[in-house]
Parts: C-alpha cells; sequence; structure tokens
C-alpha cells in the first residue's frame, strides 16, 4: 500500500527562513527517486536545486513559480511505493488531498524508508531521521489538488504564538509563520495586528513587516504598508531576497561590533611588477587580488588573533585555525562573499584559480550556501569602482577587514627623489574587542610592507 509522504522546504541554515521558488523541476503524477532534485529555489544567499528524500509518484506540488515560501512549509506531496498507474488512469493525477489522512500501516520496511534521512535534502545541509517536528502550516490548496483539511495556522499576537480563533478581546489576531518576522516586529515596537499581509490567506511576510517600518518612520504611524499605499511620485524597492539579507547582516554588525579603522598609503608599483613576471606567456595567469589574497594569509600566520571571532554567549573570543578567505564581489542580484577555503594553504596560483571560479558563479547566480558562509576574513577590493578609501562595515561575526583603493599614479618619494609611483590606499577594519590597535597597526604595516616589496613573501614560503 502506497504510503503518501509530504516534503517540506528544508532548514536551509545561516538564519534563512524563506525561499523563492524559481523552477519547478518535476510535474505532478512523476516518478522521482530518492535525492533526485524537485524544485530549484533562491534564497538570499544563491539558488539551489532541493532534493526530495523520498521515492515515489509526485501527488501534488505546493507554489507557484515566483512564489515565496517559508521554512516548514509543503513543497511536494509523494505517495512512496505506489505505481503511476495506480494514481493516474489518464496519465495525471486527480484531485485528493494533498495529505493522506490517517493513512493504513505500510508494508514491512516501507515506514523505515521512508523516514531515514537521506542525508541529502540540500546541499551542504543533511536530514536526519531523529527530525520528527515539523512547523504547522496554513491552510492551503495543493497545484491540482483539493483543498487541504482545515488545520490550525501559526498565529501570532503581541505576546506570542497563538492558535487560529479570534482573541477574546475582539482584537484581531495575525498570520505569522517566520520567528524572523515576529523579531523584526518586536524590535521596531511594530504591532502586527496593524500590518496587512501580502501572502497567501493574509499571511504576514518580512516584506510586509519591513514595508511598515518604512512608512512608520516616513509618515508617522500607519494602518499597515498595504493599507496607506505609497506617496505618489516616489519608488519603494522591497528589501528581500540577497538586498534584505545583506541589510539585516549589515545591521547587526553594527550593533553589535564595536569596530575601528585604520589606512595607510603604500607604493604597488613593485607589486604590479612581480604580478607582470609571474604572468608570463604559456602561464597561468595570477590575478592582483590572488597576490593581495595571499599577502593576507601570510599576514594572520603572524597575527593569528585577528582570525578570529568573538562569542557573545559565553563572552569568548574564538580564534580559528584556518583561513576561509572571503572577497566582495558585486553581481547583478547584489553584492556577495564568495568564500574561499583553507586559503592558508594555497599558492597565489591556486587562489587565483578559485577566485577566478567563485567569481563566475557568483554572477552565474549558482554559488552554493556552504560557498557564502563560514568566512573568517574578509578581502574587499574597493578600488574596482575608482575610489581611493572606504571604512567598510565587518562581515559579521568575522573579526577583520582589508580593504583595497584604486591603485594610480601619484607622486612619490622614492629613494630619496620625487617619482611618480602607481599608489594604493589600504584599510583595516577591525573588531576592537579581539585586539588594540598595536596589532591592527602591525598586520596593516606588514601588508603595506609586502605591497611595497613583494619579495617579503619569500619568508612566509
Amino acid at each position: 500500500m502506497a504510503v503518501v509522504r509530504e516534503f517540506t522546504l528544508p532548514d536551509l541554515g545561516e538564519g534563512l527562513t524563506e525561499a523563492v521558488i524559481v523552477r519547478w523541476l518535476v510535474e505532478v503524477g512523476e516518478v522521482v527517486a530518492v535525492d533526485q532534485p524537485v524544485v530549484e529555489v533562491e534564497t538570499a544567499k544563491a539558488m539551489v536545486e532541493v532534493p526530495c528524500p523520498y521515492g515515489g509518484v509526485v501527488t501534488a506540488r505546493f507554489g507557484a513559480e515566483g512564489a515565496e515560501v517559508p521554512v516548514g512549509a509543503p513543497l511536494v506531496t509523494v505517495a512512496v511505493g505506489a505505481a503511476p498507474d495506480a494514481l493516474a488512469g489518464d496519465g495525471t493525477v486527480g484531485p485528493g488531498p494533498a495529505v493522506a489522512p490517517a493513512p493504513a500501516p505500510p508494508a514491512p520496511g516501507a515506514e523505515e524508508a521512508a523516514d531515514s534521512g537521506s542525508g541529502n535534502v540540500l546541499v551542504g545541509y543533511g536530514t536526519s531521521a531523529a527530525t520528527a517536528r515539523r512547523r504547522r502550516i496554513l491552510p492551503g490548496t495543493a497545484e491540482g489538488s483539493a483543498p487541504r483539511p482545515a488545520e490550525p495556522a501559526l498565529l501570532a499576537t503581541a505576546d506570542g504564538p497563538a492558535p487560529a480563533t479570534t482573541a477574546p478581546d475582539g482584537t484581531r489576531t495575525v498570520a505569522v509563520i517566520s520567528p524572523l518576522v515576529r523579531r523584526i516586529a518586536r524590535e521596531h515596537d511594530l504591532d502586527l495586528r496593524e500590518v496587512r499581509g501580502s501572502g497567501r490567506d493574509g499571511l504576514i511576510l518580512r516584506t510586509d513587516v519591513e514595508s511598515a517600518i518604512r512608512a512608520r518612520e516616513a509618515h508617522g504611524p500607519v494602518v499597515g504598508a498595504t493599507a496607506t499605499g505609497p506617496v505618489p511620485g516616489e519608488e519603494r524597492i522591497p528589501l528581500k531576497g540577497l538586498r534584505g539579507a545583506a541589510a539585516e547582516k549589515f545591521s547587526r554588525s553594527r550593533r553589535e561590533i564595536p569596530d575601528a579603522t585604520c589606512w595607510v598609503d603604500a607604493d604597488a608599483t613593485e607589486l604590479l611588477a612581480a604580478r607582470r613576471a609571474m604572468n608570463a606567456p604559456g602561464a597561468p595567469k595570477v590575478a592582483l587580488l590572488a597576490l593581495l589574497a595571499r599577502i593576507c594569509t601570510a599576514a594572520l600566520a603572524r597575527f593569528p588573533e585577528l582570525n578570529a571571532t568573538v562569542d557573545t554567549a559565553t563572552q569568548e573570543i574564538v580564534r580559528l585555525p584556518a583561513v576561509h578567505l572571503g572577497f566582495a564581489a558585486q553581481t547583478d542580484r547584489g553584492l556577495v562573499v564568495p568564500v574561499v577555503r583553507d586559503a592558508q594553504d594555497r599558492t597565489a596560483e591556486q587562489l587565483s584559480a578559485e577566485i577566478a571560479r567563485l567569481t563566475e558563479a557568483a554572477r552565474a547566480g549558482r554559488l552554493s550556501p556552504a560557498e557564502l558562509s563560514h568566512g573568517t576574513f574578509t578581502l574587499n577590493n574597493y578600488g574596482v569602482f575608482g575610489v581611493d578609501g572606504s571604512t567598510p562595515i565587518l562581515n559579521h561575526p568575522e573579526a577583520a577587514m582589508l580593504g583595497v583603493g584604486r591603485i594610480a599614479a601619484k607622486p612619490w618619494v622614492y629613494e630619496g627623489e620625487l617619482a611618480v609611483r602607481q599608489v594604493v590606499q589600504l584599510s583595516f577594519t577591525f573588531d576592537h574587542r579581539v585586539c588594540d590597535g598595536g596589532t591592527a597597526g602591525g598586520f596593516l604595516r606588514f601588508v603595506a610592507d609586502c605591497v611595497e616589496r613583494p619579495a617579503l613573501l619569500l619568508r612566509s614560503l
């Protein structure tokens, strides 16, 4: 006997609470294998294909392409152990409940196979047979299926979750799934009862809360973002997806990290000459950013206290053994920070190849969550925008970032005489909890010395 299994959007990690359906990879009535990708979704981090841990026949899909789906909401239902012709006589699956109510006991071994973790629900995140708890979802309708049996929605009042009933005092309860949405509302002292949800069945989405907060700050208290509407002539851009995630991370960094910045000008003429010598005809090209990355790893080996983070729960500085070097990359979707794993073990040539691979994947929107997370230090080359200096926001929870401005011809005193040299401004932003100014200054001075005299790097090889 077939057992209908519901596969929900898995926990995507890194604080992500929702994703947007980009493209369905299976049709209703199609046979899928265990761990076969069934849908492509876009998170605030990247676009990924989501594999289903169940094998069988797809009986329903939930959500149209372009719809935002919270973590824990259903994606598909799969009839495990069913033959396609047993579910559809004409090649399609007829209407029916999206989730089988009270199924009969499965055949021996079927239940164990269906419940066991496949280990590959999402790239970089495994499943577990012990994870039995599931978030409750709002009642809705699956594609090609009859309405699902009604079940209580997860609601929120001013005091937190509440059952899907009218409040005793007659005030309106509101539908909220994401705990992140409730937290943002609390932090901004926003009454969710005054927000009108734009999601399915009135579900309040993160964009609804953020729009209400912006409208209140601009025009005073409002009765929901959708109730007042925009002011004529103004443009409203939702803080969602990659941009929204970046905004939240920047805000958190500013709230939690007491950062400071120091900077210095350096003569990069010899570094450019060294790069030209490396890139002889027939040799693999080494990018300037890769040379700067190699300088960073050498500097972190000398000042390991800067490859660290602060555990605020235990009030401890955590020094990290490996350098996972992030670098800022501008894409059509916004700013992303791909991470080069174990950068300290790579040569300049290897760093150049990996940076090129990650940059290409970033521009195509194909970076996995694992390639965008768990960095320990960031290299920010804002010189590509034609600017000299910057005081960047640290990439939380990292403790330091090296900034590199444009390299431009400027007058410079070289060997006692005034000359035109290729000069770059270097900035170093650091978490003042992990070190004092002496350490930060020593790190930046070493970086500048390596830029001016690349031969110093030979000592660390």
